[in-house]
C-alpha cells in the first residue's frame, strides 16, 4: 500500500469511528525495524491538530511477539503506571482497513538510534548527569505491574502467566524447542543452556517485563528522556531480565566500557532502581540473565536468517542479523567462563 493510499483509509475510518471529520496533513514512513512499519501521522479534527504514530507489522511479526491488540493494551498498563511512554491513542484490530491491526500512539520528540544515544554530544550532559537514573526509575516504575493488578484476563494469559518455581526451567525448555526447530546444530548454546539448567537463581516476584529494553528502544534529546518504546516482547517474568538486557554487550555500540547500555554504570543503574523500587538488585542474577539473553538473542538472530534463507521473508536486513548469532554465543560463553573463575 502506498503513502497516499494509507492516508485515505485513515482519514476514512477515523471519521467514521470518531464521529467528526478527520484530515491527515502529513504522513510519512519512520524506521520500524525488520518487522515493525512506523508511519507519522499528522491529524486535524475540529480545527485541533495531533502527531500520532500508526503501528503496525510489515507482512508478519517477530516469533513470540505480541499481537498489535496486546502490544497496545500493555501500552495502556504501563502509561498508567507512570512510565515515561507515549500515550496509547486508538487501537483497530481489524486487519480490513489498511491490510494488518494497527494502533495509534502519541508522537514524542528524540532520537532512538544507538550511536545517538550513545556518542553524540548533543546528549554530553544529559549522559553524564541523569540518563542513567531516568531509566533506572521508569524501568523500576515498569516493574509495578503484577499480574495481581491486571484485570484483563485474556492479556494476563497472553503474557504467558508464570510462577516463580517453575519460570526459568521453562524458560530454558522453550529455548531448547526454539534451537531444536532450526536446521543447523548450535554446539555452544546446547552448553549454554546445559550451565543455565544447573545454575538457574531463585526469583523474588514475577512482573511485567519489558522484554526489550535497551538502547535503540527510547527517545531522547537534550531534554532527556522522552519515551519508553516498543512493548511487543513484553511478558511475565524477574525483573533481573530486563536489567540484565539493556546491560548485554550488543546494546553497548562500540562503548564496552559503559556496560549499560553503552552510556552509564551498573552501580550507578542498580542504585537509582533501588532508589525509586525499593527492592535489591542482585548482581549474580542480572549476570545469569545476561548469560541467558546473549542465548536468546543467539536463537533469534538465527530464526530471523532462517527466515530469509527458506524463502519466507527474504531480506538483506534478515540476513545480516543471522550473522550476529555467533558473537551472542561467544559473548554468553565469556560470561560463564567470567562466573567460574570467579568462584
Amino acid at each position: 500500500m502506498d503513502i497516499k493510499e494509507l492516508q485515505e483509509k485513515v482519514e476514512l475510518h477515523l471519521t467514521s469511528i470518531w464521529q467528526t471529520p478527520v484530515k491527515v496533513s502529513e504522513i510519512f514512513h519512520l524506521s520500524g525495524g525488520a518487522c515493525q512499519d512506523n508511519f507519522a501521522i499528522e491529524l486535524i479534527s475540529n480545527s485541533t491538530k495531533q502527531s500520532v504514530v500508526l503501528r503496525t507489522d510489515k507482512g508478519g511479526s517477530l516469533l513470540s511477539s505480541l499481537s498489535k491488540r496486546d502490544e497496545f493494551k500493555v501500552a495502556e498498563l504501563v502509561y498508567k503506571a507512570g512510565v515515561k511512554t507515549p500515550k496509547p491513542v486508538y487501537l483497530e484490530e481489524k486487519s480490513s482497513v489498511i491490510g494488518a491491526p494497527f494502533y495509534l500512539m502519541e508522537k514524542i520528540a528524540g532520537k532512538a538510534t544507538g550511536r545517538y544515544i550513545t556518542k553524540d554530544k548533543e546528549l554530553d550532559s544529559y549522559r553524564k548527569t541523569n540518563m542513567v537514573s531516568d531509566l533506572a526509575s521508569n524501568l523500576a516504575k515498569l516493574h509495578t505491574v503484577n499480574p495481581n493488578s491486571v484485570t484483563d484476563q485474556d492479556l494476563k494469559q497472553k503474557l504467558k502467566l508464570v510462577t516463580i518455581d517453575t519460570y526459568i526451567s521453562q524458560a530454558i525448555v522453550d529455548l531448547r524447542q526454539s534451537l531444536d526447530e532450526l536446521p543447523e546444530a548450535h554446539p555452544a548454546i546446547e552448553l549454554c543452556l546445559y550451565w543455565m539448567e544447573t545454575h538457574a537463581p531463585n526469583i523474588d516476584q514475577i512482573v511485567l517485563v519489558h522484554g526489550d529494553f535497551r538502547t535503540g528502544n527510547f527517545m531522547m534529546n537534550s531534554d532527556g528522556l522522552q519515551g519508553i518504546l516498543d512493548f511487543e516482547f513484553a511478558h511475565w517474568g524477574d525483573r533481573h531480565e530486563d536489567i540484565a538486557w539493556l546491560c548485554m554487550r550488543d546494546w553497548r555500540f562500540g562503548r564496552l566500557n559503559k556496560e549499560v547500555g553503552g552510556f552509564g554504570d551498573r552501580k550507578d543503574f542498580y542504585r537509582e532502581y533501588e532508589t525509586t523500587s525499593g527492592i535489591p538488585v542482585d548482581p549474580m542474577k542480572v549476570s545469569f540473565w545476561e548469560i541467558m539473553g546473549n542465548v536468546r538473542w543467539a536463537i533469534g538472530s538465527a530464526q530471523q536468517a532462517e527466515r530469509h534463507l527458506s524463502g519466507k521473508d527474504k531480506g538483506i536486513e534478515l540476513a545480516s542479523i543471522g550473522r550476529r548469532t555467533a558473537e551472542m554465543e561467544w559473548e554468553a560463553m565469556r560470561l560463564i567462563e567470567e562466573i567460574e573463575n570467579a568462584v
